[in-house]
Parts: structure tokens; C-alpha cells; sequence
């Protein structure tokens, strides 16, 4: 175990609007010792996610260490199950140090040439929501159309390639920059993309897909779920996975589409995903990628931040857009 003092991150102030620095603290205690049925993981990979924003506005209870996604290292076990050595995957983030019992976490698997940090990205909750919202919201078809929002992120970079594998038949993506759009065609096989700052997202996905898409994969909201209402097919489906758009004012969040109306002349299907709703599907996306993560026709964009130190501004890149795939955060060597 490296060290004797575990170090937090606590939230200690409510953002108005987009978050700052001084809306965290770091906080030092020494590592504490498991009880019986207990064991103490040292973490060696955080997961910063969009969703974390809305907890900030109440979700989560002030002065108190937060809640997140991490891959860490059994270091002292007295837990029936839980070998010290065994890598785990829980939910006890924004700390180097958490106390579980086995119920908290789940021992990962060993898969010859995917590393730990891939259980944050592809392999985790990152990864399952795009297979989720392809295979059980939106049941994709081979030779559809998909338009993905936010492609560059980590949900969307997930969702372009397993929808490539999954045999669409055209793949567009939006993201923030020139230099994303080109990552978008050039690295992970999507068909077309488009920069959002372009112009009306409708008339950019209308160049982009000229004959409509099938199916829409929503991480922003507004402006982009019109533009997606507009360019959708008689009877196309919506997966509608986050709202980044709108995190940073909910107080006045962006006006609602101006054509939601044409989902009912359309004949359209709206649903959307809670990931915490599909943990099941874990051992099927396990199943399919592994092999592709492992022939290297899936890559796990990925954007690391190195040192606990580091978490803050990579949460905040996150939410500005600083990152490429999923951003994650390196606290210890694996």
C-alpha cells in the first residue's frame, strides 16, 4: 500500500452556472483500516462523467467525499471473497482510498491485452450505455442510418464503432472542433461528421445525410435533438442519453425544440437511458468487444490526467470539452 494518508476530494459550495475549483476541497485523512467483512482498495483510475454536473446542483451532500467510477487494487482484505492483490471495479471515487464490503464491488475479469482502465471506458459504464442504446432502445438494423451528438466524447466515440460493427449503414457524428470532426472519419470509421459551430445542426445533418437517418443517439439536447427531430425518417427512434446543453443553468435551461410536434407526424420513438437500468447486459457487451478491443478493430478513446492531484481540472475539461473519448484520471500505477 503506497503511503498512510488517504486524500478526498469534497464538494463545498453549489455552482451557479459552470462549476469552479473553489467549488471543491481537498481533504487528507489517514487510510483507514477495514473491519471485519470489509477490505481497502487503493484506487488506481477515476471516471469524471457529464452526469456528475446535475449531481453537483443536490445530488450530492456537501462536505462529504463524492460519488464516481473506479478501478482500484485490493490492498488489505478482511472480506470472505475479496483477495488483496484483486482488481476491482466500484463506485467509492474522488478519493486514493475507499472501504468496501463485497457487495460493493465486482472483481474484474482477466482478459489478455485489455487493461485495467478499459472497465472506466469501453468495457464500463461508458461502453454499456452506447450498446444499450443501440441493441435495447433503438434495436438497431443493419444498414441504418445513425446520428450520434457529442461523437467525440466517450459515449459517443463508444457508440459510433459498435454501431459500425453492429452493420449501419451510415454513421454521422457532431463535435466541438475541426480537429474532432477529423478524428471522427479518419480514426474511428464514422461516415460523415460535422462541426456543431458550423451553423443550424439541422441543415449540417441534412449535408451530412441528405436521404434523413433512422436513428438518433441524444448527448446534448437542445438545438441538436431539433435538428435530429428534423432529419429523422417516418418511424425513426431517439436514445436519449444526456442533455449536456443544459447542466451548467438549470435555473433557464434551453428552450425545448420548436418541432416536437413532428414526432407524432412521424410516427417517432422517444426513450431514454439510465445505464443503472441495464447492468445486466454487462457479460454481452464483455462478450462482443473483447475480441474486437483485442484484435484492435475497437480502440478505447480515452483522454488520462495524471495524479489525484489532477481530478478538478480534468472534471472541468470534461465538462469544456477538453477531452477526446473518455476522460479518466490516473492515481496510481496498475
Amino acid at each position: 500500500m503506497t503511503g498512510t494518508t488517504a486524500r478526498f476530494v469534497h464538494q463545498v459550495s453549489r455552482p451557479d452556472g459552470f462549476p469552479m475549483r473553489e467549488d471543491f476541497a481537498f481533504v487528507e485523512e489517514p487510510v483507514p483500516a477495514p473491519a471485519p467483512g470489509e477490505a481497502l482498495v487503493e484506487n488506481l483510475y477515476l471516471s469524471v462523467d457529464p452526469y456528475m454536473r446535475e449531481l453537483m446542483d443536490g445530488g450530492w451532500d456537501l462536505h462529504t467525499p463524492l460519488e464516481g467510477r473506479s478501478v482500484g487494487r485490493v490492498a488489505v482484505s478482511r472480506a470472505p471473497g475479496l483477495e488483496e492483490g484483486a482488481l476491482v471495479f466500484h463506485r467509492r471515487g474522488w478519493r486514493t482510498h475507499a472501504l468496501v464490503t463485497p457487495g460493493d464491488v465486482r472483481v474484474l475479469p482477466s482478459h489478455r491485452g485489455v487493461p485495467a482502465h478499459t472497465y472506466l471506458g469501453l468495457l464500463g459504464g461508458t461502453g454499456l450505455t452506447a450498446y444499450v442504446a443501440l441493441t435495447r432502445t433503438v434495436r438497431l438494423q443493419p444498414g441504418e442510418s445513425v446520428f450520434i451528438s457529442a461523437a467525440a466524447g466517450g459515449v459517443g466515440s463508444a457508440a459510433g464503432q459498435l454501431a459500425r460493427l453492429m452493420g449501419a449503414g451510415r454513421v454521422i457524428g457532431s463535435a466541438g472542433s475541426p480537429a474532432k470532426v477529423r478524428r471522427l472519419t479518419e480514426e474511428w470509421g464514422f461516415d460523415a461528421a460535422f462541426d456543431y459551430h458550423d451553423g443550424p445542426v439541422g441543415d449540417l445533418l441534412g449535408k451530412a445525410a441528405p436521404d434523413g437517418i433512422d436513428v438518433y443517439l441524444d448527448n446534448v439536447g437542445g438545438d441538436h435533438l431539433e435538428g435530429a427531430i428534423q432529419g429523422l425518417r417516418e418511424f425513426g427512434r431517439i436514445a436519449w442519453i444526456g442533455a449536456i446543453a443544459q447542466y451548467h443553468n438549470s435555473a433557464q435551461p434551453p428552450a425545448a425544440p420548436r418541432n416536437l410536434y413532428d414526432i407524432v407526424e412521424k410516427s417517432l420513438r422517444l426513450e431514454g437511458v439510465l445505464v443503472r437500468n441495464h447492468r445486466d447486459a454487462q457479460g454481452e457487451l464483455e462478450e462482443f468487444l473483447v475480441p474486437h478491443l483485442r484484435s484492435g478493430r475497437v480502440a478505447d478513446v480515452q483522454t488520462m490526467s495524471h495524479g489525484f492531484d489532477s481530478v478538478v481540472d480534468a472534471f472541468l475539461g470534461m465538462l469544456g470539452g477538453a477531452n477526446t473519448g473518455k476522460m479518466l484520471v490516473r492515481v496510481a500505477a496498475e
